[in-house]
């Protein structure tokens, strides 16, 4: 795999003829909107199929992977024209295996609203390991429903484990530190909800759950790795591992609301794994910078490690970007925009996209029709690889993205090209 940064005068035209590789291909793997839109400093993912298989009548994919040694869902991955669909026809060339062997295996989860859009959902699921519904809430005691079926089912038909999602969101959708003391401070209702988490899970078909317990209170860390101990017991009886999403800190004694009552060392003793979402140093109601700039998230993997085991730890991915007016003041909003629309942005702009070597993100600036200057920080091609390269440095376990529900395809190909994508099930 290379990653070309496109340069004035390029066209995919003369990228095919340089990489030697057909236009057809540049194309499908990139999934331009219009080939005829390149925006200078744009990633285009450039792969070189190995092996491939010409569809002749009554072959399915089933029959070709088969043929190969391979599995379906490997032939999904290497051809992502099919959008997960086992649509071929006789003439269809189909990519068996690419040049180059990955780096190492990954489990890649990633978090998925009930209401995404089914195409790409289906498109997207597998490149996954794992699928995580967003999310279910409680009240008290008491489970709030999720209309999860349908994720959830797909999941288990794709081979894709499917993880159960609890988080302290209230009504107002914000993490409540109150409704998590509640809870943590409330030995009866913890067995209450645990029972009824393990009757959800049995019912619906989860095969594991994860945790996600935001601005919980300094006084109450204790209470909830205890929690989180708890909740992992009542698991292990059923063979299910439990994960616990963790806000990235840097240190033990970190300073602030967001950190001080999430204690790494106590939460490593009472779970099997940990998410370290690594993201949202660049937010919406922050100054513009990289939504996960590559510093800061090294800084993050390297305390974890001093408190969990690499095999424990699954590296958190940002799949958004934002858009900030300038000059930024306190207490304004970015617009958050997916990775796909801000280089169509840049487009529109005529503007071209810089790359910040330091932070590893791509990012530029425009001028809107009111005059007023906008900045943009998102990922692109080269800043996934990255993060992935990151997380084999680190031997880490895994990576999570958040979230799936907008188009990335770029990703997912470099992605296929870096990780073997393990199988839970």
């Amino acid at each position: 795999m290379d990653i070309h940064v496109v340069q004035p005068g390029d066209t995919i035209y003369r990228l095919a003829q340089q990489y030697g590789v057909p236009m057809e291909r540049l194309l499908q793997d990139n999934q331009l909107p219009d080939p005829s839109r390149l925006v200078v400093g744009q990633t285009i993912v450039v792969q070189y199929p190995e092996l491939t298989h010409t569809v002749k009548s009554g072959d399915s994919l089933y029959s070709i992977a088969q043929m190969h040694g391979v599995t379906v869902s490997q032939l999904f991955r290497n051809n992502p024209v099919l959008q997960g669909r086992d649509l071929i026809y006789p003439g269809q060339v189909i990519v068996v295996r690419y040049q180059g062997e990955p780096r190492g295996g990954l489990t890649v989860n990633a978090y998925a609203y009930p209401y995404i859009d089914r195409s790409l959902f289906r498109s997207t699921l597998p490149y996954l390991s794992q699928l995580t519904p967003f999310t279910y809430r409680f009240d008290g005691d008491d489970l709030i429903p999720l209309q999860d079926e349908f994720l959830v089912n797909t999941a288990l038909q794709s081979r894709v484990v499917p993880v159960f999602h609890l988080s302290n969101l209230d009504d107002q959708e914000q993490f409540s530190g109150e409704l998590a003391h509640e809870l943590l401070t409330d030995p009866e209702d913890q067995r209450d909800l645990i029972e009824e988490i393990l009757e959800t899970v049995d019912r619906r078909g989860y095969r594991w759950v994860d945790v996600d317990f935001e601005g919980v209170r300094p006084e109450d860390s204790t209470a909830y790795a205890q929690f989180l101990a708890r909740l992992r017991q009542a698991l292990t009886s059923r063979g299910l591992p439990l994960t616990a999403a963790l806000v990235a800190k840097t240190s033990a004694n970190q300073p602030g609301r967001l950190y001080e009552g999430i204690d790494y060392r106590l939460i490593s003793q009472s779970v099997d794994f940990a998410l370290l979402m690594t993201y949202d140093w660049g937010n919406l109601s922050g100054p513009p910078m990289a939504v996960a700039p590559l510093p800061q998230v090294r800084q993050v993997v390297q305390y974890a490690l001093t408190e969990f085991s690499p095999n424990q730890l699954f590296l958190g991915i940002p799949n958004y970007g934002y858009d900030w007016t300038l000059p930024y003041r306190p207490g304004s909003r970015a617009r958050s925009v997916s990775n796909v629309e801000a280089v169509q942005l840049a487009w529109n702009r005529r503007v071209s996209i810089r790359y910040d070597e330091q932070a590893q993100a791509p990012w530029f600036r425009y001028v809107d029709d009111q005059g007023a200057e906008h900045e943009v920080w998102f990922e692109d091609a080269r800043s996934i690889q990255a993060k992935l390269n990151l997380a084999f440095d680190s031997n880490l376990y895994g990576v999570g993205y958040w979230n799936l529900d907008r188009p990335f395809p770029q990703n997912w190909v470099v992605l296929n090209s870096m990780a073997q994508i393990r199988s839970e099930m």
